[in-house]
């Protein structure tokens, strides 16, 4: 068996259940085929989550052809600083661009804000912080798409998805000083038990992933242990974060219930019952 070899289906589950994080646009096989194994083991749903202007027009041309996808879209964190000074270097799936300036991202986020307005685009993200990657120089241009993005995201009535690695103050902190939408999503929620438990008194949902499952992962266990089940959703960020024991290897929707039985032993519960919730809050949360 390859490393990169599709996992087996998994069994499926009784109950549907919805991905609130995928990313169709870069995994194999069509649409249809992604959506049809998903279906096959009862996960009904998902979210398409653009990471630049292309990524967020296709995300919305997809849910538009596609009943069972719901469509956010935005600038990712690290594409904020790319369009503002530049990436001569380019990396793997983005080429090499000359800095574009303050004006560069001023337009892109009018092309995110008119996808917003589309009925069936639900969400504006993923949009956040990425301290991991981005550097000081480009942390200004992130925190303007930040605010910029919340400020779409509760013009257009849609639910905030937030991408948060190594700066849960700095997310938080903004989100606090900005005004949160109404309802917020901690994509890939990364952080601890004391920081769901903030989460959890503003109200913001927790959207957890495969690495849930990673052996070096109890922090993200305590957090899910102590996150209220009416806020619980969750993910594949596919193709990223396979659930073990299939970790490495290419992660698709379909994968969601391996990752929901893991998190139904976490918590203690069974897990027809953590799909009903899922389900029910990831509709709550996208207003789908």
């Amino acid at each position: 068996m390859s490393r990169t070899d599709a996992p087996p289906l998994p069994d499926p589950l009784r109950v549907p259940v919805a991905d609130s994080h995928t990313h169709l646009d870069m995994q194999d096989g069509t649409v249809e085929e992604g959506l049809a194994r998903a279906a096959a083991v009862n996960v009904t749903a998902v979210v398409q989550v653009g990471c630049d202007v292309k990524g967020s027009r296709w995300a919305a041309e997809t849910a538009a052809a596609h009943p069972s996808v719901h469509a956010s879209v935005a600038l990712h964190p690290n594409e904020a600083p790319r369009i503002v000074h530049g990436d001569p270097e380019g990396r793997p799936g983005h080429e090499a661009r000359g800095p574009g300036g303050k004006a560069a991202l001023e337009e892109a986020l009018a092309e995110i804000d008119a996808l917003a307005a589309l009925g069936h685009v639900r969400g504006v993200g993923e949009t956040g912080l990425d301290h991991f990657r981005t550097g000081p120089e480009g942390m200004a241009a992130q925190e303007e798409s930040f605010r910029a993005h919340i400020e779409i995201a509760k013009r257009h009535g849609k639910a905030l998805v937030i991408h948060d690695r190594d700066a849960h103050a700095d997310v938080l902190r903004i989100l606090a000083e900005a005004g949160a939408p109404e309802r917020t999503v901690f994509h890939c929620y990364s952080g601890d038990a004391d920081m769901a438990r903030v989460c959890a008194a503003a109200g913001y949902f927790m959207s957890f992933a495969g690495n849930v499952t990673f052996k070096n992962a109890q922090p993200l266990r305590d957090a899910l242990a102590v996150a209220p089940a009416e806020l619980l959703l969750v993910e594949t960020d596919a193709p990223f974060l396979t659930p073990v024991p299939y970790r490495g290897r290419p992660n698709a929707p379909y994968l969601i219930p391996v990752t929901l039985r893991a998190m139904a032993e976490v918590r203690g519960t069974d897990e027809d019952t953590l799909a009903a919730a899922i389900y029910d809050n990831t509709a709550r949360a996208f207003d789908f």
